[in-house]
């Protein structure tokens, strides 16, 4: 390709390498972080071609901002973070400057030799580009037979026919509002915030209220609830105000109702996580009275559930025993083996957390039987999450209350064993417990191990609970900082950035 000989009407600064998006990748080798958001694009529906030579652009600093396809991608792998907190430019400075490039660069046209106009505002294009060292690169838009590719990652193509909901969703930059705010719920919350009651809500609505509900549990599920919790109460407003707006039909309100319980349960638990547990007790109430209010056991055994949950870790163990039987009395009509198996391991910490080790352990029996009958189409969606791995860590804390150490260390290593890694926050807790069990057992030099592969994952998680686990785990060793790997483990979680 013919160089420029056309001056730049001011010299370009070099490119500021992206450190904050370096700190991310970690340990990952380029190629392995270009698979991890290869496989981050699939949860979402988008489709990326990215690979180790984009991310090593990213870093130095070539791309300032990435078009919408990543920013989504981003944005869901790492919640709670803004495209500033990757390390990218805000999207409204880049705009303003490729505009300023463009206009320089049609004011030069007549004096420039053919070619040379797309070279030069090229060179000053912040977003993601062609790389220009390749002058036939197959996605280069001035290539004969380039054809246009939204998601490839050399692509420069930015979609300016995309919709104005999911701009807005994304400059409010929480994936987990970008995934609840689609479509009609997402005018619905614009009319909310502008003070508006939001028209009579229709099969649609209740639609991308559950779509919210299932984002919500996945990002959850994959990252731990710190950053979601404050973000994911905006379209909860949404879903209550859509109900006091009533509905077309029927079948509708009702879908409306339990599509807001379960929301509400969702945005507790990650109040719950985060170690909000006013506002988790808050949420989960809401959703228990509109269980009553519709008559709807399987979402009044949900929210029982997770209450019994709330006041085990709450440190009030009757209460726990109390709300899990209640929540097993609202599920026997439902079908559920599966479930009834949940709710026996929460009866079981609560009696474990009353040092009863008689009615813990016929919990736990009652737990394995039931989940022994496998699975069935009457388990509710929002278990998925509940298999051998979380049946074992379970009852890796039900022991680890009673103080038996080695076996609650067993259960926990199983558990972490059995977890499929792509579930980053659960594999992180399992090793969390597992760590701590260790230290309590007296065994300082595994305990830090596990400890260490817990701070390896750290960078995908952020969830308070692993976060204090893993301290208590560190008190528990700094007598033991000879041992093998503890003056290491205890050195690097001291040097953990504190979380507020």
């Amino acid at each position: 390709m013919t160089s420029s000989t056309v001056t730049s009407p001011r010299p370009d600064r070099p490119p500021r390498p992206n450190l904050a998006f370096r700190r991310l990748r970690g340990k990952r080798s380029p190629a392995e972080f270009a698979a991890a958001v290869r496989r981050a694009a699939r949860e979402i529906g988008e489709r990326v071609s990215c690979d180790a030579r984009y991310i090593g652009r990213v870093e130095a600093g070539e791309i300032r901002c990435p078009n919408y396809a990543y920013e989504r991608v981003f944005l869901h792998m790492f919640p709670g973070r803004t495209l500033t907190d990757l390390g990218f430019a805000p999207r409204s400075s880049v705009r303003g400057r490729r505009a300023r490039a463009d206009e320089e660069a049609t004011g030069a046209h007549a004096d420039r030799a053919p070619g040379t106009a797309s070279e030069t505002r090229r060179a000053r294009e912040p977003y993601d580009t062609p790389d220009t060292q390749y002058p036939h690169h197959p996605y280069d838009r001035h290539h004969p037979h380039h054809r246009h590719d939204p998601h490839h990652p050399y692509d420069p193509h930015d979609d300016n026919e995309e919709s104005d909901v999911l701009r807005r969703a994304f400059m409010m930059s929480g994936a987990t509002v970008a995934a609840a705010s689609l479509g009609p719920l997402a005018l619905a919350h614009d009319a909310v915030a502008a003070g508006r009651p939001p028209r009579r809500a229709g099969a649609s609505h209740a639609g991308a209220l559950e779509e919210a509900v299932r984002r919500i549990r996945l990002l959850d599920d994959r990252h731990g609830a710190d950053g979601l919790y404050r973000r994911a109460a905006a379209p909860l407003r949404t879903a209550y105000a859509l109900l006091d707006a009533g509905a077309t039909r029927q079948a509708t309100a009702d879908r409306l109702y339990a599509g807001a319980g379960e929301l509400a349960i969702s945005v507790g638990w990650l109040a719950h996580d985060s170690g909000r547990f006013d506002d988790a007790r808050s949420h989960y109430a809401e959703a228990l009275a509109t269980s009553r209010m519709t008559g709807d056991p399987a979402l009044e055994a949900h929210a029982f559930c997770n209450m019994a949950f709330l006041a085990r870790d709450a440190g009030r163990p009757r209460e726990a025993v109390r709300a899990a039987q209640a929540a097993q009395r609202a599920a026997r009509s439902l079908g559920s083996a599966r479930l009834l198996s949940l709710l026996a391991l929460r009866e079981a910490g609560g009696w474990a957390g009353l040092a009863d080790r008689v009615g813990c352990e016929q919990a736990l029996t009652r737990a394995q039987a039931l989940f022994g009958q496998g699975p069935s189409d009457a388990d509710p969606e929002w278990m998925t999450f509940y298999g051998e791995a979380e049946l074992e860590g379970l009852e890796a804390q039900c022991w680890s209350t009673l103080g038996d150490w080695p076996r609650a260390a067993r259960h926990a290593r199983r558990a972490a064993a059995l977890q499929d890694p792509h579930f980053t926050r659960n594999l992180a807790l399992y090793s969390a417990e597992l760590a701590d069990d260790l230290a309590r057992g007296g065994r300082p030099d595994e305990a830090a191990g596990a400890g260490m592969r817990v701070l390896d994952l750290l960078g995908e998680v952020q969830s308070s609970r692993i976060h204090t686990m893993l301290a208590g785990t560190a008190r528990v060793l700094l007598p033991h900082r000879r041992a093998s790997g503890v003056s290491a483990f205890l050195d690097r979680h001291a040097s953990l950035p504190r979380t507020a």
